[in-house]
């Protein structure tokens, strides 16, 4: 990866939380999501958005993953706006549950220094 494609990632990072944060005008969004990661094409245009969510309930999460996709184009057109790039990258949004994961994990070393397993 180029020191210009790490810029554009960190970029893209950074802007499109205060997109969701500022722009997008759905409270399940702007509350509950925070990006983790974008993982761009080595051209620029496409980007993979890694998002987490703070919610337990499985509906709820695809409810919000809904709710990304159909902001897509509003989200694509802001950072058009807010990052200088030949061409706005298309965007992928993926759930990124390695939070969930780490914290089910951390859960079975409890368990297991207690000896409940």
């Amino acid at each position: 990866m180029t020191l210009r494609n790490e810029k554009v990632r960190k970029a893209m990072m950074r802007e499109i939380s205060q997109i969701l944060l500022s722009e997008i005008q759905d409270n399940r969004i702007s509350t509950l999501v925070s990006i983790t990661d974008v993982v761009m094409s080595h051209d620029n245009s496409f980007a993979k958005i890694y998002f987490s969510i703070l919610e337990e309930n499985e509906d709820e999460k695809k409810k919000i993953f809904e709710a990304l996709n159909s902001h897509k184009s509003q989200i694509r057109y802001n950072i058009g706006k807010r990052i200088r790039l030949r061409v706005t990258p298309d965007l992928k949004f993926y759930l990124d549950e390695s939070f969930a994961r780490g914290m089910k994990v951390l859960e079975l070393i409890e368990k297991i220094s207690r000896d409940e397993i």
